[in-house]
């Protein structure tokens, strides 16, 4: 029983540090701004950014599963 829990508690962690990495991750690719402040550059720049992190997390999940 103890086991069990154990797994589903680290399921659960897992998702939410995921959770906080990926919402820091957006949060430094926008260089700490919220939308409504960028100029159309900055947002232009933040959007390749996290297309670049949505290419490195793909990347990361793909060896995972490799190795």
């Amino acid at each position: 029983m103890d086991r069990i829990l154990q797994m589903i508690l680290n399921k659960i962690l897992n998702r939410v540090v995921n959770r906080a990495v990926d919402s820091g991750i957006d949060y430094a690719t926008r260089s700490g701004k919220p939308k409504s402040e960028m100029t159309e550059a900055e947002k232009a720049e933040a959007r390749n950014a996290q297309d670049l992190t949505k290419r490195v997390k793909q990347v990361r999940q793909a060896t995972r599963r490799l190795f």
